[in-house]
């Protein structure tokens, strides 16, 4: 069985189209692209002759198979190694949110399901939470019900959005909220139903979620059971 990863591509604008051709040439559905903008300092782009870099940020679901295919690709055809062309790096998935979340974001790869993995002694998890843009709060709401502190929104654009219906059901916008939550690991399941219950697919929302383990964190102002005892 293959397991599942977030790939998360970052170049500039200006090269969006040809990693997003590269990937869909290699069977890889690229979910949601994102804009920013590089932070080099102002001296650093003035000894190149640049302004100031605008990026994009593209997110995707991968196999292992998958990402050490498209890993020799964009060193190969993209020539990502070469410093300022770009960045990509994968996070091991813990979940997804449905059977059909989990083949829309699949889609293209060969992929079999098996049990729920997470990392070792993972005591965090990363919810994301990717919905139409606006429904934030009906998101939040949901989540705090079970516990759950706050969370971070970044804008997004959904970039296969006509693919959505063969396995969703249903049809999509293109503008999106990425929501991302930190939870307790034990708490995580229970966040995410009541996330889907409440802001799932049958709702304006049409949120789907998924999680990655979190190794450590800082700043949870969460008391662990054995500080309590």
């Amino acid at each position: 069985m293959s397991e599942l990863s977030f790939m998360v591509t970052i170049t500039d604008r200006s090269r969006a189209k040809p990693f997003l051709a590269l990937y869909d040439s290699l069977g890889i559905h690229v979910a949601y692209a994102a804009a920013a903008s590089g932070t080099a300092g102002g001296e650093l782009l003035e000894s190149f002759g640049l302004e100031k870099t605008e990026k994009v940020v593209l997110f995707s679901v991968v196999t292992d198979e998958s990402w050490r295919t498209s890993r020799r690709e964009l060193e190969r055809q993209m020539q990502i190694d070469v410093p300022g062309t770009g960045i990509a790096f994968v996070v091991p998935l813990s979940s997804i949110g449905g059977k059909r979340a989990l083949y829309y974001l699949t889609d293209g790869q060969a992929f079999e399901k098996g049990e729920e993995s997470i990392l070792k002694d993972t005591k965090y998890e990363l919810l994301v939470v990717i919905a139409n843009q606006g429904y934030t709060n009906m998101i939040m709401d949901a989540a705090r019900e079970q516990k759950a502190g706050g969370g971070t929104v970044i804008h997004a654009k959904g970039t296969g959005v006509e693919r959505a219906e063969k396995f969703l059901g249903v049809s999509l916008v293109r503008e999106k909220e990425m929501v991302l939550i930190v939870v307790r690991s034990e708490n995580k399941n229970r966040i995410l139903q009541a996330i889907l219950e409440q802001a799932g697919l049958r709702t304006k929302a049409q949120a789907i979620a998924f999680s990655l383990p979190v190794t450590a964190v800082a700043g949870m102002r969460l008391i662990d059971p054995e500080e309590q005892a």
